[in-house]
């Protein structure tokens, strides 16, 4: 995956023929150093399992889900805020070589589903508020993959920023995005809603779209 000159100064885990594991950190202004091992792969997909404290139960996270465990006010910037020690100095991800494979990854699903992943709404539970979740990354797929599948969700859950069910609702004039990306008055035509993609469909997720997607691709 990288070659030795790549990867100088880094302490590595572990080792595979398509990953790499290695020690990172997200620094929570409060809480401190949440500790993980980041498991980079060839594929572009990022695991991460926290070890903030002996038995943690987050299990394998996304950056994004990571950043948040965390504590950082200033979410959706994990390429920032999640760093690693290269000969001994804090280097956050975006500045290293470890990202190849995920930016890669991402440029070529994006490309390939330009006009497919439209602006999605939830409805809190207790407000009954709508949420505008954008979807221009695998992140941002991800956090409203995740919301849909939550029964409970709640303006509170919003991975991104400070939310709760006193904040406005967002103005109808802005919410006529979320049909298709062309015309403000397609309902969701099949030429600009994605079925499955790199972007949004997630290995690691049990439920049956991802389920699909991952054997189809595998086949």
């Amino acid at each position: 995956m990288f070659t030795e000159e790549e990867i100088r100064g880094i302490n590595v885990l572990k080792r595979g023929d398509d990953y790499i594991e290695i020690f990172c950190c997200c620094t929570s202004p409060r809480h401190g150093d949440f500790a993980a091992k980041l498991r980079v792969l060839a594929s572009g997909e990022l695991e991460i399992t926290c070890e903030c404290q002996p038995g943690c139960l987050e299990g394998k996270l996304t950056p994004i889900e990571f950043e948040k465990h965390a504590g950082r006010e200033t979410c959706r910037k994990w390429k920032n805020n999640i760093w690693i020690f290269i000969d001994g100095n804090k280097v956050p991800l975006v500045s290293t070589v470890l990202l190849k494979y995920h930016n890669q990854s991402s440029k070529h699903a994006y490309g390939t589903h330009r006009f497919c992943h439209r602006d999605e709404f939830i409805i809190c539970t207790e407000c009954k508020k709508e949420r505008r979740f954008c979807r221009h990354s695998a992140e941002e797929c991800k956090s409203y993959h995740d919301a849909l599948l939550n029964a409970n969700w709640k303006c509170a859950d919003i991975p991104f920023g400070k939310f709760s069910c006193d904040d406005k609702e967002e103005r109808k004039s802005r919410r006529v995005y979320r049909g298709c990306l062309r015309s403000s008055t397609c309902e969701g035509c099949s030429s600009c809603v994605c079925f499955g993609c790199q972007i949004c469909c997630f290995s690691s997720c049990s439920c049956q779209t991802c389920i699909d997607f991952t054997k189809t691709t595998k086949a």
